[in-house]
């Protein structure tokens, strides 16, 4: 039932935004596309309203060519929607680790309106947050207005969820489906073989960061032998939950957080959806707790399974960019990457097939022009492939370049040995 609260239209809501503002969009699963597609309506009235925002998902209008004079998306991390926005200019790029981001909306990113979705409010006025709490619960807290669209299929999370209705400026009312994305029926079977090349290196009792992907749902997929593993990550999706549902992970041996999955955001399929709803066992918690290496680092055997799109010889990590090109964001990699390699046991993982689908190499004598580098040589430990594990901590440059080689394409393996021998002066 809704008629409790004070529902007003969209364009009642909307009109809190005003020209020149920064305005805050949730994003992932719970971005509000209801409330975008009605503002991009209104880009008549409005001009330079700056877009700040992580991993927005569906189709984003006001991204498109015609819309840049009335919204100029500042993003922290470039997903699919606004991909070609930014390569084309009409769109921007802030490198930033995803742990850092509250603090950028607390000081030199504030906000003036958010527009976030949830779930409708329970019989205390509570509403939650949802799929997305991550950068949305500083938005909320720290923003002079909030625009909530309440969305009765949103599942109702818990932990740092909870937002009273007494904080929403305005709520829009309105019921449609969540964005879907379904990773295990992608992963392939070099995937697969790199997931059990990195399950290898996992011990009963560890601590998991999984993402997204097929590679974690590759790693997760291997993992039906393990026992006693727990859940701290900053996202996850659906391939833990026959996991969970089979006692393989019970975050039993966590020393925080036991016996519960901590998270800050899930984007899946709806039965993850479901699974996620009033689930006692599932805090999704503010990202700038999550992700703190301090805190990732206490608890024991904390295993960091992150990609890349390339790898130098030395061990620089590229995952956001491919060249100049923007592809993503720096997100919490090295957040977790170092938090692993501070923990007790802990192995921080860079997991990746030796070649793209499109056959173009991983692991390089030297990154693409342009490129990012995510994790720094210095801070990398282990880098897994369809061939093998490379372990690099405390190895030379010539040695991680034999490594790294070893665990190449073999197509890729001569002409990667000819040019570290121009490299470094010496065979491997």
């Amino acid at each position: 039932m809704i008629h409790p609260y004070n529902y007003v239209s969209p364009e009642q809501a909307l009109a809190l935004i005003k020209s020149g503002n920064r305005i805050f969009v949730q994003g992932s699963a719970c971005t509000p596309l209801f409330l975008l597609r009605e503002l991009a309506k209104q880009k008549h009235r409005l001009l330079n309203v700056e877009v700040i925002s992580i991993t927005l998902q569906g189709h984003v209008e006001i991204a498109e060519p015609g819309y840049e004079n009335s919204f100029h998306i500042n993003s922290l991390f470039v997903s699919e929607p606004i991909r070609q926005a930014v390569k084309e200019g009409r769109a921007d790029f802030i490198p930033a680790f995803l742990s850092d981001i509250p603090d950028m909306i607390k000081t030199v990113l504030p906000v003036d309106v958010a527009l976030v979705q949830v779930s409708p409010p329970d019989a205390h006025g509570y509403c939650s947050l949802g799929l997305s709490v991550d950068v949305a619960r500083t938005a909320v807290n720290y923003a002079k207005y909030v625009i909530a669209q309440i969305n009765p299929q949103m599942p109702r999370t818990l932990g740092d969820a909870m937002i009273h209705t007494d904080r929403f400026t305005a709520m829009v009312f309105h019921d449609e489906p969540l964005p879907q994305v379904d990773y295990g029926a992608k992963v392939s079977d070099i995937e697969l073989k790199v997931g059990r090349n990195v399950a290898s290196l996992i011990e009963d009792g560890s601590t998991l960061q999984v993402g997204i992907g097929t590679i974690p749902d590759a790693v997760l997929k291997a993992l039906h032998n393990h026992k006693n593993l727990g859940l701290h990550t900053e996202m996850f999706s659906d391939g833990i939950i026959p996991l969970f549902e089979k006692d393989i992970i019970n975050n039993t041996k966590k020393r925080i957080h036991p016996n519960k999955i901590v998270t800050a955001f899930a984007l899946g399929t709806n039965k993850l959806y479901n699974y996620v709803n009033d689930n006692p066992a599932i805090a999704f918690l503010d990202i700038d707790y999550v992700n703190d290496p301090h805190v990732i680092r206490r608890n024991p055997k904390v295993v960091a399974i992150n990609s890349a799109v390339e790898v130098d010889v030395t061990g620089q990590i590229c995952a956001d960019s491919i060249g100049t090109y923007q592809y993503s964001g720096i997100g919490g990699q090295m957040d977790f990457m170092r938090g692993a390699a501070l923990s007790e046991g802990g192995k921080p993982i860079i997991a990746i097939t030796s070649r793209t689908n499109k056959g173009v190499p991983r692991i390089v004598p030297f990154l693409q022009q342009g490129a990012g580098v995510v994790t720094t040589r210095g801070h990398i430990h282990y880098v897994v492939s369809e061939y093998g594990v490379a372990y690099l901590y405390g190895k030379n440059l010539r040695q991680r370049a034999h490594a790294l080689i070893e665990i190449a394409h073999p197509d890729d393996r001569e002409l990667l040995t000819k040019q570290c021998y121009e490299r470094f002066k010496q065979f491997l």
